[in-house]
């Protein structure tokens, strides 16, 4: 890559330009940003994985640009306009807008009325006017048929060249960016769509200081007809700058070409410039928007995946319902399906006491450790009455998001593991290994059916499947995945590895049985020395034959453990999980040329808590027993909630009844200061106090406060 785009990327992110380039060499040579983040901290400097998956896709987009400048330079040259000047500008060029402005006068356009009037011969006119060499118009223009016609062509071709002036166009930038976003409700604005829209009719914020989720509702009401906008920019003011700042040559010229040139001016701000400046700036503005709601759709994902599980216990799962009734499974510690059922507690059935026999039945026959309860329809009924079932000490009840269970289970990877059951035994299975472990469990759904962002349909697609590709694939390596049990589906995001070789390593196992070392996954095939040096360390085998095979310390770095252990007079598996023979050891004493503190100090954290989860075990949760429904809210209750997705704007939350409540960021507080980011204070699945501030029961809202 040149150094110009490191030194870009090195700037944008505030790090050394080294630490740009050797990350950049890492991805030119397979790496992954999980594998670089976690085993490559001498090459980079230590930089976290969001810096480095910043890097990948600022690295991607200027190699997007390189190319988009070799068909810039190949399509002037083509025209016979590539000069010296005008190359080294494109070739050093590091900014998108400026690059586009460079090449604007050159790039192939459909037929304008400066186009005509070049045809017509006007141009030499245009000229004249332009380098200040007519001091009387009408007579040089009386040379032609028509001297009004060519004059205002010649005003064409000038009103062109003004809009194509970089110089001009980054002014106008400056200018449109401090302006106000003014909307107005459209003439046909279809009456079905309006309402929700309503606070957004004349509507003026300045468009530095707009929220992102308010920016994305505007322009998706203008998307649907509601709306139109615009910016609040002062035409004679920007005409003027230009006139005065870009056309300096004409301050002084006679006073009938200078009325030309104004005309000039006023047209291209008119017709050319304000139109493309104005949604130009729109855009940026959008793509700000769009980036700060990825960001929380990330984090939100992140929460999500990185819930507390259960871990393996064998689990009775039940999809909640009145008159098609709780669909029920239950389930071994590994999550294979090992009975299914429907019982029918609820009207308009009500048959609790058979519906209680089967429960019990269940419980005992399949010795059952935890049951899950999605939090749908019937949750809160399904609850009580599971309190009322006769069950042995220590079985825990826990309620699970069904959000995407529907997508799960109807889509092609749940018929490949069921397809001998329908979509309610699928949707009830994937509440119940949710609960187990629902980092395994979600992988299996596109993240955008979870529920847990904001205008996800509206922001850049591109940009928000890979900002959630990035996420679940640190997720998932984050944690680490069990060799012998996960999915196809779970290790496709362990580094390295992708969809084809997931399916081989499931294949092999299948064929050969459980994976005892990590070198077997070398006998995997298509499975290289590259592909196992990517993704050995963050895969797991319990009760390998090499304890180390079930920890985060990568095979590259077993011969320093083996020395650490060596140091000590004990063998390598002595030191696992020891952490007074771990005290002993001086990191500095076991620093090679490729390997320096920062990954001794993590081989010795590992070897303290090898294979740890860095996962929060899951936790019961009550909801209030006297609120099932909005009726029985009553300003001032103060209540249980869960956090059910988090915004810009504040933080929905389930408190036990149909509508989720609204906690508005003004409504929270941090050690008695304002908050201005719902996510520094609470996390998604949080379990939390709120207390009611109003209930409007025509509109079905909730408005809620954090208690701290």
């Amino acid at each position: 890559m040149k150094d110009l785009y490191i030194k870009k990327i090195a700037s944008i992110l505030g790090v050394r330009d080294w630490q740009v380039e050797n990350t950049v060499q890492l991805f030119d040579d397979g790496a992954t940003v999980p594998f670089i983040s976690r085993y490559r901290k001498e090459r980079t400097g230590s930089l976290d994985e969001v810096a480095i998956a910043q890097i990948k896709h600022l690295s991607e987009d200027f190699g997007r640009m390189e190319k988009r400048k070799q068909t810039i330079l190949e399509t002037i040259e083509a025209a016979g306009a590539l000069t010296g000047e005008l190359a080294r500008a494109i070739e050093e060029c590091v900014e998108e807008n400026v690059l586009e402005d460079l090449y604007l006068p050159f790039k192939p356009k459909r037929r304008t009325r400066a186009t005509a009037a070049r045809e017509a011969g006007y141009e030499p006119l245009a000229d004249l006017l332009w380098n200040n060499r007519c001091n009387d118009p009408l007579r040089d223009a009386s040379k032609f048929a028509d001297p009004e016609a060519a004059l205002a062509g010649a005003r064409d071709i000038i009103a062109e060249r003004i809009s194509e002036t970089p110089a001009i166009r980054e002014a106008m930038r400056q200018i449109f960016r401090t302006r106000r976003i003014v909307t107005r409700k459209s003439r046909n604005a279809p009456a079905d769509k309006a309402d929700k829209y309503r606070s957004y009719f004349d509507y003026s914020e300045p468009l530095a200081h707009i929220a992102p989720h308010r920016l994305l509702a505007i322009l998706r009401a203008c998307d649907e007809g509601v709306l139109s906008i615009g910016l609040d920019c002062d035409e004679e003011k920007c005409c003027k700058k230009i006139y005065y700042e870009f056309c300096q040559e004409h301050r002084y010229p006679p006073k009938a070409a200078a009325e030309q040139i104004m005309m000039a001016v006023e047209d291209s701000f008119g017709r050319l410039l304000e139109p493309s400046i104005s949604s130009e700036i729109i855009r940026e503005a959008k793509q700000k928007a769009d980036i700060e709601s990825i960001r929380i759709f990330g984090d939100n994902l992140r929460q999500l995946l990185l819930a507390a599980p259960v871990g393996q216990k064998r689990t009775l799962a039940i999809d909640p319902g009145f008159r098609t009734g709780c669909k029920v499974v239950c389930l071994d510690a590994e999550g294979n399906l090992l009975h299914h059922e429907a019982i029918f507690p609820h009207p308009p059935v009500n048959d609790k006491v058979k519906a209680i026999t089967a429960v019990s039945s269940m419980i005992a026959q399949y010795g059952i450790e935890v049951i899950a309860i999605g939090n749908g329809t019937a949750s809160r009924e399904t609850e009580e009455f599971i309190k009322r079932v006769p069950k042995p000490a220590g079985v825990k009840v826990f309620t699970v998001s069904e959000d995407g269970a529907s997508i799960y289970s109807a889509s092609e990877v749940a018929r490949e593991e069921f397809p001998e059951y329908d979509v309610t035994v699928r949707g009830a299975v994937s509440i119940g290994r949710r609960l187990m472990d629902p980092l395994a469990e979600l992988v299996k759904i596109d993240p955008k059916s979870l529920g847990v962002g904001q205008y996800q349909y509206d922001v850049d697609q591109t940009a928000l499947r890979n900002k959630l590709d990035d996420v679940v694939e640190s997720c998932v390596n984050s944690v680490g995945v069990n060799l012998n049990t996960a999915s196809r589906h779970l290790l496709a995001y362990v580094s390295g590895i992708g969809p084809a070789l997931a399916e081989n390593i499931v294949e092999y196992r299948r064929v050969n049985g459980a994976y005892t070392s990590r070198e077997q996954l070398l006998k995997v095939k298509r499975l290289g020395a590259s592909a196992y040096q990517q993704c050995a360390g963050f895969l797991r085998i319990r009760g390998a034959e090499n304890p180390l095979d079930n920890s985060a310390v990568h095979p590259e770095s077993y011969h320093i453990v083996d020395k650490m252990a060596a140091s000590l007079g004990v063998g390598a598996e002595a030191l696992v999980g020891n952490a007074e023979l771990c005290s002993k050891i001086r990191p500095e004493d076991f620093v090679e040329k490729d390997f320096g503190l920062p990954t001794i100090n993590d081989i010795l954290k590992e070897l303290v808590k090898p294979g740890r989860d860095p996962r929060e075990a899951a936790r019961e949760f009550e909801f209030a027993a006297d609120v099932h429904t909005i009726e029985d809210l009553k300003s001032g209750m103060k209540l249980p909630g869960i956090v059910t997705n988090i915004t810009a704007f504040g933080a929905f939350v389930d408190i036990g009844i149909k509508q989720n409540g609204l906690i508005h960021v003004s409504q929270m507080s941090l050690a008695g200061r304002r908050v201005d980011d719902p996510s520094k204070v609470l996390k998604l699945h949080q379990q939390i106090m709120v207390t009611v501030l109003s209930v409007d029961l025509d509109r079905q809202r909730i408005a809620l406060r954090l208690l701290q």
